[in-house]
């Protein structure tokens, strides 16, 4: 490996284009026409436009990418995590044109990226899972199952998660109101409208652990995060280690993820994703991840990894000498995503240029961005911004650390979520870590924004 395709944007793809020249790799960005000048473009050897501003006829079109890839001499493509991450088509395509995809074999993304052949693949692999449900044709099958499962259930796009195609139901009617709705954004986010039920889960934090596989049989895991702050089913904090685990638990979940991913001897990075049932000390698969991901950094802060070199790594086919005994945990990390949208606004999207940009530093903190001041946010992406980070000894530091950075934290030009983190961190809940997965929703931001007495 010699040349790597970054083909991604954002604080991901200057991560991937400075860890793969930290390894003497050269860099080529690909880039659509509204990310030409970013600080990517900059930092990376050379550039290639992929196509208009739309991520449609840029990034997310599998045979611009490759040929990008082949144009420029590249042998390696790192996909980052988004648009074309999970597809098993673009890995294909690599492999047909002797590219390096730094991922998952396209085998590996097809055994897990379709939700339903990874629940089939973890019941083989005896990990614990909520009823569920095959494929669905339309709204009456999934009365009929749910009927049979009992309610409370949430449908589940085959194809994709982020959120896409679920609707949680507590009776028969609002599940029938609320299938074709979840069945066509399935559709339009992930060209296959396929549902599938499983029982929902009161009162659930969201749990997942951080695997590499080595590609030789090996597979390592970097601990477990917290991700239960979530809005709609989108992360919004995530922290690690999940402190609200028992170590015996949290033994068997690592032990859970890495025998499913050893069950097909998954090659680079990965998560997978259960739901943790506080009241009964249980887990349960929710799928798996077949890439790098957002919250990633809270796992590298606590084990000292670099997880974007080891994927380079792996995928040169000159896999670190790790052992699961090297990888030790130390202290407590939090992520806070940073979004470019108004949460006083119903959470509308607020691109626009940064007209001022004064960003935290100091010890334990950490800030993952292609941001500065003059930016341009453009309104054709994802609305993040930038990834904040910290880490300290504990918890309660931690959470102080995060607090005074997010105080630290000067944006203006456009609207933030800022000023909502600073609140959500300082709510007695969160100080406490009494938290589930739909807190946000039901119990913050129904008195968002009240004075405090």
């Amino acid at each position: 490996m010699r040349r790597v395709l970054v083909a991604n944007r954002g604080e991901i793809a200057l991560r991937i284009v400075r860890a793969a020249k930290a390894l003497g790799l050269e860099t080529v960005l690909a880039a659509s026409a509204a990310d030409r000048e970013s600080v990517a473009a900059r930092e990376a050897d050379r550039v290639v436009t992929l196509g208009p501003a739309p991520a449609r006829a840029s990034y997310l079109d599998a045979n611009l990418v490759v040929h990008a890839a082949k144009a420029t001499g590249c042998d390696a493509l790192h996909p980052g995590y988004g648009f074309l991450s999970e597809r098993a088509s673009l890995a294909r395509l690599c492999e047909e044109n002797g590219v390096t995809f730094v991922g998952p074999t396209s085998a590996s993304i097809e055994a897990v990226g379709d939700k339903l052949a990874a629940r089939r693949l973890a019941k083989a692999a005896g990990v614990a899972m909520t009823p569920g449900s095959a494929k669905l044709a339309n709204a009456d099958e999934a009365v009929a199952f749910a009927s049979e499962i009992g309610f409370p259930v949430v449908t589940k796009a085959s194809a994709g998660g982020g959120g896409r195609g679920m609707v949680v139901a507590h009776d028969a009617k609002s599940l029938a109101a609320g299938f074709e709705r979840a069945s066509v954004e399935a559709k339009e986010a992930f060209g296959d409208g396929t549902l599938y039920l499983e029982r929902y889960v009161e009162r659930a934090r969201h749990v997942e652990v951080q695997v590499l596989g080595l590609g030789d049989g090996r597979v390592l895991h970097f601990g477990e995060r917290d991700c239960s702050m979530q809005r709609r089913y989108q992360k919004m904090i995530e922290e690690a280690p999940a402190s609200a685990l028992p170590d015996a638990t949290r033994t068997r979940l690592h032990k859970a993820a890495v025998d499913l991913l050893g069950s097909i001897n998954y090659r680079n990075a990965g998560t997978v994703e259960f739901l943790y049932d506080v009241e009964r000390d249980d887990f349960y698969f929710m799928e798996v991840n077949a890439r790098i991901q957002v919250e990633h950094p809270v796992s590298e802060m606590i084990t000292g990894a670099d997880l974007i070199r080891l994927q380079l790594e792996v995928a040169a086919g000159s896999p670190p000498r790790l052992d699961q005994r090297d990888i030790v945990t130390s202290g407590h990390a939090i992520e806070t995503r940073i979004l470019a949208e108004d949460p006083r606004r119903g959470f509308l999207p607020s691109p626009g240029r940064i007209t001022r940009w004064r960003a935290p530093q100091g010890e334990g903190v950490r800030l993952d961005t292609a941001i500065e001041e003059g930016s341009l946010v453009s309104p054709y992406y994802d609305s993040m911004i930038a990834k904040l980070i910290v880490h300290a000894p504990d918890r309660p530091r931690a959470v102080a650390r995060l607090r005074g950075a997010l105080e630290a934290f000067e944006v203006a030009g456009i609207a933030t979520n800022i000023g909502l983190l600073r609140e959500v961190t300082a709510h007695p809940d969160f100080l406490a870590n009494q938290l589930d997965t739909r807190w946000l929703e039901s119990v913050f931001l129904p008195h968002y924004g009240e004075p405090r007495g």
